[in-house]
Formats: C-alpha cells, structure tokens, sequence
C-alpha cells in the first residue's frame, strides 16, 4: 500500500492504551470462566488457569517486541505479512479477525443477563442489540474520546471487582471452594486431566483480546515507549484479579451453581449478603463497566482489524474507508456490528454441543486468538532470522525460551480445543476455506516496494 492510502491517527497515552489493553479483557472476569468450572471442577480451572497465565505472560512479552517494532493497524496480520507474505498474512488476520468479531456477541449476552437481573421482563438479546448501537456510534465518533471512556470504565470496573472481594470474603470458605474441586471429584484421577484440557477455553477467557491494543497502534503517539508500559503492566493487571475473583466466587457456597450462568459475580454475592442487599444491586450496575470496556474496547478492535485486512485488499476495499470528520473506520465497524447482531439472534445455528449460545461463541473466539497466537510466535523467530537489522525498541526477555513457551502451550491449547470441539473446530475451518477463496481470487499482491511502505508504515 501506497503513502496515500487511509492512515488512522495518533493520538493516544500510555495510560489510555492500558486503559485499552485491559479494557478489552476485563469482561472475562465477570463471565466466560466459570464454565471452566462445569468441566475441571475449582481446582482442576485453578490449574488450566495457571498453565494459562503462563502462556499469556510469556507470550505479551514476546509479542510487544513485535508491536513496538512493526505499530501497525493490522497487528498480527501485519507480523505475519512481513515474516511470510501474503499466506502467512491471510491466515493471522482472518484468525485475528475471528477472535474479535466472535467475542462482542457474547460480552454483549452477558450485559443483558446482568440487566436481566434488575428487569427481568427485559429482552437480553435485545439490550445486547442496543448495546451495538451505542458503542459503534461512540466509536464512530473518535478513538480518542473511546479511548478517555474505556479509561474511565476500565478503573471503575477494577475498583468493582475489589470490592466484591472484599463483600464475599467475610463468607469465603476453602471447605467450599476444594469440595469435589477435581472436576465433580475430591480427588485427583485421570478423569481430571481431561477436564482441565477441555477447560482451557474458559481460561484463556480470562485473557482473551489484550493483544488487541495493538491494533491501535497506528494511533499512539510514541509506540515504542507507550506500548511496552501499557502491555506488561496489563498482563499482571489481569492476573491478579483473575486469580482473586475465581478463588473469593468459588468459596462462598456450591460452586456448581454458578458453572453454567452468565452472571456468577451476582450470584455469589446473593449467597453472603442476599437477595435484597443494596450491595447486590452495586455489583450489577458497577459490573456492567466491566462488561462495557470489553464490549466498547473489542468494537474498537474488530474494526481495526476490518479496516486494516480491507487495505490490503484481502476484504472488500470499501471496508477501509475512513469517516472524513471523524478519522475513524466506519464501515468496518458498522460491517462487524452486523455480523455480531446475526449471531446474537443465531441460537438455532450455534448452540452445538448441548453447549450454550455463550459458551459456543466464546470458544469460536478462542480458536481464532489461539490461531494467532502461533502465528505471532512463528512471526517473532522468522523476522528475527530474516531480519536481524529490524529497529526493535523492545526485545523479548529470555529469548528464545519466552517465545517457545508461549508457542508450545498455544499448540497444547489448540490440540485440546479440536479435541473437546470437533464441530466448532470445522466450522471454523469452513469459514476459513470461504475466506481464503475471497482472498485467492481477489487480492492482487501489490509491487514489493509499495508493500515494504505499507508495513513500516
């Protein structure tokens, strides 16, 4: 791509862009994980978590040495382009692009069964709906007044998650949180193993979606000191209260009453203070800033990713237009508001497995993160082989053995994920074949010196 193609502009902060990079995650610890514990029990999720957080804490260092040096709309899709052309870029950006476009549906689910609390004469497919329209419009309007509101929400969301700690913990037992904690047993057996793998999904939910503050590359102002600050000190956000909030929700009553809700906070707030407590109602509206940076910060990585693979050329070119008031990509965030809207009210199509609508499309979104994933790490080795001079603000710790951890563990992840979810796993290859038939007939590769402009760019 020439000089005169669409260019986003820079305008964010280091702390804005951590407001983004745990923004666009923090939603998983309000929901999403504690299916993990209908599969592994407590303490069987406790090690597919653990196992987890090492694979995400190995693979965002690895991964900033990437962003800091190639800050690229296209985030991945932009790594692997350079690493390997135009197959290997194909095959990052549609994962990347699955990843986000399957996430909001299900955040937005999730805000409804929070509402559906308080109201529950109300629709939640229909305030999930709402809720797209709302936060595409806002992000239409500007990255920068998205970026200050997903700031804003992303603190309180945190300051929410504290302080339900806090209320639960005077109910807290460890009795009720290690009770049949090895997936429904009291004890460790091979049945358990199984159950931890067929978790990993509901784990990486934790996680899900950090890398995607890269896709907002484009637009900070100073990448390669922004971007590694804003990443590390996400992750070890993310890691606490993951571990905080899955341990204080599992020992306040029967944990298996809350494998396979939408809303396991409320409810195990309900066990310690009960139904009437004010401090209930506080933790579904305080807990929909949670569920709204997730839902806000993904619109904003979705249409990054549209807009970037509609550069290309690899989607439609009209998807890369840029709004001449605005600067912001409003047809790729429309376009990924569409599609999240017919999944919503899909029920019929995606509920396999005798899995929920929820729980089917957060592990849709985990295969395209974890298709990444590989592909960011076989990146990260290639560029580094192919191109020793390449300015890198950041260099990966411990190279290589960070980048192979994350790497070998990604594989494990995936393994288990077409194992425990055959159908999901050929679906998502048949929207794969679609795709790459798009892009086969369609993307012309432009002259290597136009491309070499694009991604240093």
């Amino acid at each position: 791509m020439d000089y005169s193609a669409p260019k986003l502009k820079p305008v964010l902060g280091t702390f804005q862009l951590w407001g983004i990079a745990v923004g666009l995650v923090i939603s998983g610890e309000y929901f999403g994980w504690s299916y993990g514990w209908g599969t592994a029990g407590t303490l069987g999720f406790l090690v597919t978590t653990a196992i987890i957080s090492v694979m995400y804490f190995t693979f965002i260092f690895s991964f900033t040495e990437l962003t800091t040096a190639i800050p690229h709309a296209g985030g991945p899709f932009a790594y692997a382009n350079r690493a390997f052309g135009p197959v290997g870029g194909f095959i990052a950006g549609f994962a990347t692009l699955v990843e986000f476009l399957f996430a909001p549906p299900a955040i937005a689910l999730a805000i409804g069964a929070y509402l559906n609390v308080q109201f529950p004469d109300l629709s939640a497919k229909w305030i999930a709906t709402f809720c797209y329209f709302v936060f595409m419009i806002l992000n239409i309007v500007g990255v920068s007044i998205a970026a200050t509101f997903e700031l804003f929400v992303t603190i309180l969301a945190i300051i929410e998650l504290i302080v339900f700690m806090g209320i639960v913990s005077p109910g807290f037992s460890i009795t009720n949180f290690i009770h049949a904690g090895w997936a429904g047993e009291n004890h460790f057996s091979f049945h358990t193993i199984g159950g931890i793998l067929a978790a990993i999904p509901f784990a990486i939910w934790f996680f899900l979606a950090i890398e995607g503050a890269a896709m907002a590359a484009e637009e900070v102002k100073n990448p390669k000191k922004t971007i590694p600050i804003a990443y590390i000190a996400g992750i070890l956000t993310l890691i606490l209260l993951a571990i905080g909030v899955m341990i204080f929700a599992g020992g306040v009553g029967d944990w298996r009453k809350l494998s396979n809700i939408n809303d396991p906070l409320p409810e195990a707030m309900r066990v310690v203070v009960g139904q009437k407590s004010g401090w209930l109602h506080m933790l579904v509206w305080l807990g929909l800033f949670g569920l709204v940076a997730s839902f806000h910060g993904i619109i904003m990585g979705y249409s990054r990713q549209i807009f970037a693979l509609g550069r290309e050329g690899f989607l439609p070119k009209f998807l890369a237009k840029i709004h001449p008031t605005f600067k912001t990509p409003y047809i790729a965030i429309i376009a990924g508001g569409i599609f999240g809207i017919g999944i919503i009210f899909s029920d019929n199509l995606i509920v396999i497995g005798g899995q929920s609508l929820s729980a089917n499309i957060v592990t849709m979104s985990v295969f395209g993160a974890i298709i990444m994933y590989i592909t960011s790490m076989l990146s990260l080795f290639k560029l580094r082989s192919k191109e020793p001079s390449l300015e890198r603000p950041f260099l990966t710790p411990f190279y290589p053995i960070f980048p192979l951890i994350a790497l070998v563990l990604s594989f494990v992840c995936l393994l288990s994920l077409i194992y425990f979810n055959l159908l999901l796993s050929i679906i998502f290859l048949g929207l794969f074949v679609l795709s790459g038939l798009y892009s086969f007939l369609f993307y012309k590769e432009k002259p290597n010196e136009k491309n070499k402009a694009n991604l240093l760019a």
